[in-house]
C-alpha cells in the first residue's frame, strides 16, 4: 500500500475521506461497527484489541491477499467499478484512447495466445543483452525502459530550486526487498534464500538458459556483495544525506564505470549540466562492480533480472514461478489472484489516467469535491490554531510555520489536466511488449517536461487508487477520488467519526508530513532548507527522538521489531494528525453543541473508536516481515495504540489509568503539538 514513485514524495497507506455515492451508509447507525468491537478487553489495556477484537479474531484473511481490513476491501470494490469501464473499452471503445485501453486489457487476458507464442516475445527482449560486448554497451542497455539496473536514474523536483527538474541517480532494488533479506542471520532469512535460488533457476530454466544453477548462484553472490554497500531505509529518509547535487567531474571521479557523458546522451539528458546523487557511497561501490564483476556475470544478472521482472507477461509456468517466490514464500499468501484483478491493476501503470478519466465522469461528483474542499480546510485552520498555540515553537520558527501551511496546495479527486497517450502504441496480441511500450512512453513523459519549469499539476497516483500522498518539494498534499467514499467518510456518519477517520488519518495526516522530521526540512516553497532557530529545533528532536525510542520496543512477530527511525516521519504524521483532528472537532462541537451519547458512547469516545477502526487491518508474518524490514509505515495496531496512548483527551475519554497496559505517565507521552 505504500510505494516510492519519486524521491520527494511521502506516500501514505492512509483511510481518508469523502463519498462519490453518498446515499449508501455501509456502516451501523452512526458510523461505527460496533460488532467489531470485544468488549471483553479494556481500553486501556490494547484499545486495538477492544475497538476491533471480534474482526480480528473471526475475519479471515483472504486466500490470494497477504492483508484483510479497510485498505483492502476498498480497492477491491474500485476493481469491480475499473473492471466495467475496461471491458466496455475492449468490447466496444468509443474513442483511440479507449481502444488502446481494450487492446492492452485484452491482450493480458488472452491467456492461450501468451502460452501459443512460447518464449518468441522473451527472446526478442534478451538478444540486446546477448549482443553486449562492452561495459559502456551494458550500462548503456540497463537504463533504457524496461531493463533492471543496479542505479537508477530517473527525473524530479531540484530540492534547491523546485520550480526545476532534476536528474537523480539512487541505489536500485536488488532481487529480494531490502538489504537485510540477504545479510541477517537466522533459519528463517536461510530459507527465504535458498527459494530465491531456487526461483533464479527455475525461471532461467524455462528460458532454456544453460547452466542455470550456476548462474543463479553468481547472481545472488553479486546481489549480495551490492547489498552490503546500500544504505538502510532509514538513512534514506534523511533529505539532507540524500541531497548530493554534482557535476559531471564530481560524477566520473565518483563512478567513472558509469561512463557519464554517454549514458546520459544517450537516455535523452545530455542538457543535464548536474545529477543529484542520493546516496554516493552505495552509488559509488556499486558503479565499481560494474568495473570488476565479469561482463558475463552482469549479462546473466540482466537476464534473469529482465525475466523475473516480466514474469507476469510470459506463459503460465513462469507467471506461477513468479508468484511462488514473491508472493507465497516473501509473503505467504497461497493464492494468485485473478487475471483480471491483475490486470486492472496493470491499467495504472500504463494507461492510468485514461481510466481515471473515465472513472471519475462515472463516480465523482461536484458535492462530494466541496464536501472534501470544506473538510480540508477546517483540517487547515486547526492546523493553524495548533501552530500558533505551539508552547515550543518559538515566535520565528512559528512565522515560518504559518508561512509554510499557508502556501500548502491541497488537490482533491483528480488532475485538471489529464494526459495525453496519443503517443503511446498499444498492442492487442503482445503483453509483454505493451509493458515496455508503456514505460517507454511514460520516460518519454519525463524527457518532455525536463528542460520545462516544474509541472504542478501533474498527479503521481492516479484517481482510482485508494491512497493519498505529500509531495514536499511542491508542499502539495495529494487525495484522490477514490479513497473519497466509503468506508472511510459517509455524510449519513456521526460528525466525530468523520472528523476522526478523514481529519485524523487522512488530511491531518498528509499536511502533518509538511512537519514530520522529514518534511519539516522544506520550506513553504518546497526548498530543502533549514528555516527552524536551533532552539526549537532542539525541542522538536527531543519529542520525536522519544516518539521512536517508543516504537522500537514493539515487536509485531518474534524477533522483528518496528524501526523507530525507519517509521517516524509516519508516526509523526499519525500523532500530529490525531491531535489536530481532535481539535477540530471540538471546534465543531463548540459550534453546534456537545454531542449526544449514543448507544452508551459519548461523541469523543467515538471520535477514538473511529480513529481505531479506520486502521482496521491484519497481515500475514511474511507480508509484516517485509513491512517492518523495509516500509516506513508502522503495523495497523501500533498506528493506534503507539499513537493514542500519547494523547491525553484518550485517557479521559476511557478513564484510563495508572495500572492500565497501554498507560503511559503524562511527562512520558510524545505531542507534536502541545
Amino acid at each position: 500500500m505504500r510505494r516510492s514513485i519519486l524521491l520527494a514524495l511521502v506516500l501514505t497507506a492512509v483511510p481518508v475521506a469523502l463519498s462519490a455515492q453518498a446515499s449508501r451508509p455501509r456502516y451501523g447507525s452512526f458510523g461505527l461497527e460496533l460488532q467489531n468491537m470485544d468488549r471483553s478487553v479494556k481500553p486501556g489495556d490494547d484499545f486495538y484489541a477492544y475497538s476491533l477484537g471480534t474482526w480480528l479474531r473471526d475475519h479471515p484473511i483472504p486466500a490470494d491477499k497477504s492483508g484483510a481490513g479497510y485498505n483492502y476491501d476498498l480497492p477491491d470494490e474500485i476493481e469491480g467499478q475499473v473492471r466495467q469501464i475496461v471491458e466496455q473499452a475492449a468490447a466496444k471503445p468509443g474513442s483511440p484512447t479507449e481502444r488502446k485501453v481494450g487492446d492492452l486489457y485484452a491482450a493480458w487476458m488472452d491467456e492461450n495466445a501468451i502460452e501459443a507464442r512460447g518464449l518468441a516475445p522473451l527472446n526478442h527482449w534478451l538478444a540486446p543483452i546477448s549482443a553486449v560486448r562492452t561495459r559502456p554497451q551494458l550500462v548503456q542497455l540497463m537504463m533504457k525502459p524496461g531493463y533492471p539496473a543496479p542505479i537508477n536514474i530517473g527525473i524530479s523536483a531540484d530540492a534547491d530550486d523546485p520550480t526545476r527538474y532534476m536528474v537523480d541517480a539512487s541505489q536500485a532494488r536488488l532481487g529480494l526487498p531490502t538489504r537485510d533479506y540477504y545479510l541477517l542471520a537466522g533459519e528463517k532469512y536461510d530459507a527465504i534464500r535458498k527459494a530465491y535460488r531456487a526461483y533464479l533457476i527455475r525461471i532461467q530454466t524455462l528460458a532454456g538458459i544453460a547452466d542455470a544453477a550456476a548462474k543463479a548462484d553468481q547472481i545472488i553472490a553479486l546481489e549480495t556483495r551490492i547489498s552490503q554497500d546500500q544504505w538502510t531505509p532509514e538513512r534514506r529518509r534523511d533529505p539532507v544525506a540524500t541531497h548530493n547535487p554534482m557535476t559531471r567531474d564530481q560524477l566520473t571521479k565518483l563512478a567513472p564505470e558509469m561512463d557519464w557523458t554517454p549514458t546520459l546522451a544517450a537516455m535523452g539528458l545530455a542538457s543535464a549540466a548536474k545529477v543529484n546523487v542520493s546516496e554516493p557511497s552505495a552509488v559509488a561501490a556499486t558503479a565499481k562492480r560494474l568495473g570488476d564483476v565479469p561482463l558475463s556475470t552482469w549479462k546473466e544478472w540482466l537476464t534473469a533480472r529482465f525475466i523475473s521482472g516480466q514474469a507476469s507477461f510470459l506463459p503460465h509456468a513462469f507467471d506461477q514461478a513468479n508468484f511462488d517466490f514473491y508472493s507465497k514464500t516473501l509473503n505467504d499468501v497461497p493464492e494468485q489472484r485473478a487475471r483480471w484483478k491483475r490486470g486492472i491493476a496493470l491499467m495504472d501503470d500504463a494507461l492510468g489516467e485514461a481510466v481515471g478519466q473515465a472513472y471519475v465522469k462515472r463516480y465523482w461528483s461536484a458535492n462530494t469535491q466541496a464536501k472534501a474542499d470544506e473538510l480540508v480546510t477546517d483540517m487547515i485552520a486547526a492546523y493553524k490554531d495548533k501552530i500558533e498555540a505551539a508552547s515550543w515553537m518559538d515566535a520565528p520558527t512559528k512565522t515560518a510555520a504559518l508561512a509554510k501551511l499557508a502556501t500548502f496546495d491541497p488537490r482533491v479527486g483528480h488532475p485538471k489536466t489529464w494526459i495525453d497517450y496519443s503517443t503511446l502504441t498499444v498492442s492487442r496480441t503482445d503483453p509483454l511488449a505493451n509493458n515496455i511500450a508503456a514505460q517507454t512512453f511514460q520516460w518519454r513523459l519525463q524527457l518532455a517536461r525536463f528542460p520545462h519549469p516544474v509541472d504542478r499539476g501533474l498527479w503521481y497516483m492516479t484517481p482510482q487508487t485508494v491512497n493519498a500522498y505529500y509531495d514536499p518539494t511542491l508542499n502539495q498534499i495529494t487525495l484522490p477520488a477514490a479513497i473519497l467514499q466509503p468506508p472511510f467518510f459517509d455524510p449519513n456518519a456521526d460528525p466525530a467519526v468523520n472528523y476522526a477517520e478523514t481529519g485524523a488519518t487522512t488530511i491531518g495526516h498528509e499536511l502533518g508530513h509538511g512537519f514530520d522530521d522529514q518534511g519539516r526540512q522544506f520550506d513553504e516553497k518546497g526548498r530543502l532548507r533549514d528555516w527552524w532557530t536551533k532552539e526549537t529545533a532542539a525541542k522538536y528532536t527531543v519529542q520525536a527522538d522519544r516518539l521512536a525510542s517508543q516504537f522500537d520496543q514493539y515487536e509485531p512477530i518474534p524477533g522483528v521489531h518496528i524501526k523507530g527511525r525507519l517509521t517516524l516521519g509516519e508516526n509523526l504524521a499519525d500523532l500530529g494528525g490525531l491531535e489536530t483532528a481532535y481539535a477540530a472537532y471540538r471546534r465543531y462541537v463548540a459550534r453546534h453543541g456537545e454531542s449526544a451519547v449514543i448507544d452508551g458512547f459519548t461523541g469523543d469516545q467515538r471520535f477514538f473508536l473511529a480513529y481505531a477502526q479506520a486502521w482496521q487491518g491484519k497481515r500475514r508474518e511474511g507480508a509484516v516481515r517485509q513491512q517492518l524490514l523495509s516500509d516506513p509505515h508502522s503495523p495497523e495496531k501500533y498506528r493506534v495504540n503507539g499513537i493514542v496512548r500519547n494523547f491525553a483527551p484518550w485517557y479521559t475519554a476511557f478513564g484510563v489509568k495508572l495500572g492500565a497496559a497501554m498507560y503511559l505517565p503524562p511527562e512520558q507521552r510524545v505531542s507534536v503539538w502541545r
